[in-house]
């Protein structure tokens, strides 16, 4: 039988690609591969079957879009490339362990993630970008920016936090009704999934069960690395030491977000000091991005638009 959700995938291809950005495949270093979406204006143009290379730097300011732990990039991110796409560059990295980008180093952090994002960033031609970071690559992002503030130079933030605690995650746990990180974001049955969607989003959503067994199959590969992932991401620390980010940070939020909820971002903006702002957006949840993309979008190119770009990259 087909897979549907494998049966979408060509579409939402050709969607990316109409809206300006193509996968490349970058060698980080022997034994790992990051593949991107990135600008096709960036790529010459080539024969089928030839893989095509880098030609110029972006030419509009950068802004780079980091996924979360239930899917790749792309399909995070389907409503906001073609809204971003008209005044900037837009990259799409697929992390460690997702969308074919792979590695095989032990290592499992967000730091090793951050470093693999920069390096394939700096390979592609980009000086310096934005970036966005939803939920697991939002503590990406803010590894990025924390070792590369040369490069990072604005963050937005949705349904994030600045690292996973053993208390945060342990309380989180708890509150959802899960034993554990992994049985929430990495389900093994529909019951699991639709469990899984029932406290990412704000309204309840209803897919035939043949649709989530699909989803199943063709989203949550790679799971013994993915567990790891999950593993690694969780310090023993009760209160981690918050770097003083010279950035920009905007947290970008679903005012009903049940899986890290508006009073965790409050905090975290306290933390975080001046330069962090906060905008929360109503009937949304963790999914604020999907749930609401049109609100979603007119914030963040609100934001975006407030910087005053200066220069291609800046």
């Amino acid at each position: 039988m087909v897979n549907l959700v494998a049966l979408q995938k060509p579409l939402l291809h050709g969607l990316m690609k109409m809206a300006g950005v193509v996968p490349y495949t970058v060698e980080i270093e022997p034994g790992t591969v990051m593949n991107f979406w990135v600008p096709k204006e960036t790529l010459n143009k080539t024969k089928k079957g030839e893989k095509p290379e880098i030609i110029s730097k972006p030419k509009k300011p950068v802004v780079v879009l980091i996924h979360g732990f239930a899917a790749e990039g792309i399909v995070t991110w389907q409503f906001q490339v073609g809204a971003l796409a008209k005044k900037y560059s837009v990259y799409v990295p697929d992390l460690l362990f997702f969308g074919g980008s792979t590695t095989d180093k032990p290592d499992r952090s967000p730091a090793l993630q951050a470093e693999c994002v920069s390096t394939g960033l700096r390979k592609l031609g980009v000086d310096t970008c934005k970036l966005v970071g939803f939920s697991y690559g939002g503590m990406v992002a803010f590894k990025m920016a924390e070792m590369y503030p040369e490069l990072v130079r604005v963050m937005v933030v949705s349904g994030s936090i600045l690292a996973m605690t053993c208390s945060v995650s342990d309380e989180t746990m708890k509150r959802l009704g899960f034993e554990s990180s992994s049985e929430l974001l990495l389900p093994r049955t529909v019951k699991g999934l639709k469990a899984l969607l029932s406290v990412a989003a704000y309204k309840k959503l209803y897919f035939p069960d043949r649709l989530h067994r699909d989803f199943l199959e063709v989203m949550f590969t790679n799971r013994k690395e993915r567990e790891e992932l999950l593993e690694a991401l969780v310090i023993d620390t009760k209160d981690p030491n918050i770097p003083k980010f010279p950035q920009r940070i905007h947290l970008l939020w679903g005012e009903n977000d049940q899986i890290f909820k508006q009073e965790l971002a409050h905090n975290m903006k306290e933390q975080l000091g001046a330069n962090a702002t906060f905008e929360g957006i109503k009937k949304a949840g963790h999914l604020v991005h999907l749930e609401r993309p049109c609100v979603y979008n007119r914030c963040l190119k609100r934001f975006l638009a407030s910087l005053n770009d200066v220069g291609a990259q800046s």
